[in-house]
């Protein structure tokens, strides 16, 4: 007569060890299911805070300072081969102080027959420089529409926080390349600019 009882006790307690197993697996696959949908923007978040992969930041203003330390920005320009544009920079270079501001401009044109849509990506290299590369103005992930023959002027406003000065590891670095490439607005989601392969053209002065 006092199996029953023991069975008994053994079957709760083996139900509530279950239980527990159970919660504690939910728990973790509901867990795993909120970091994927937050993987993608604490991935942006990340990039913009690190300059991770030569992503830069963004800044509604200059720099509070300027120093004395001088710094060469050379500018790259490549578009997707059926993206029937010409793209390229206006000039090649500027050599500017870290916190001095400096605006510069990208010149597109739609060589084809037909209005086309077009959305530029970008990074900047070396990637450890993009956390320090700041942009006040930018025609970056912004669809630029042109006719058929129509061009454009596109400025981008800059500086490079001199805080850049005091990284150790980049305390050789006196270049720094911005490069945008241009795909058809359809295939704009890319993560950064691309180096030119097949596929791409480039247009550099």
């Amino acid at each position: 007569m006092s199996e029953a009882p023991e069975k008994t006790r053994e079957e709760t307690a083996l139900n509530r060890s279950n239980r527990k197993i159970a919660l504690a697996v939910g728990g973790v696959f509901f867990a795993m299911v909120g970091v994927a949908y937050a993987s993608v923007p604490l991935y942006e978040l990340f990039c913009r805070v690190t300059g991770y992969g030569g992503t830069t930041q963004r800044s509604d203003a200059g720099a509070d300072t300027i120093i004395d330390r001088e710094i060469t920005i050379r500018f790259d320009a490549n578009v997707n081969s059926r993206l029937g544009w010409e793209f390229r920079p206006l000039q090649r270079t500027i050599t500017l102080k870290m916190g001095e501001t400096a605006q510069v401009a990208y010149y597109a044109a739609n060589l084809g027959a037909a209005d086309s849509i077009g959305t530029s990506v970008f990074n900047v290299t070396p990637f450890e420089a993009g956390a320090y590369f700041n942009k006040i103005e930018c025609f970056c992930f912004t669809e630029q529409e042109l006719a058929s023959g129509e061009s454009v002027e596109m400025p981008v406003v800059f500086f490079v926080d001199p805080e850049m000065d005091k990284d150790e590891d980049l305390k050789h670095v006196r270049e720094i390349t911005l490069s945008y490439t241009f795909f058809p607005a359809a295939d704009a989601e890319k993560p950064v600019a691309s180096a030119p392969r097949s596929g791409l053209t480039k247009d550099n002065l």
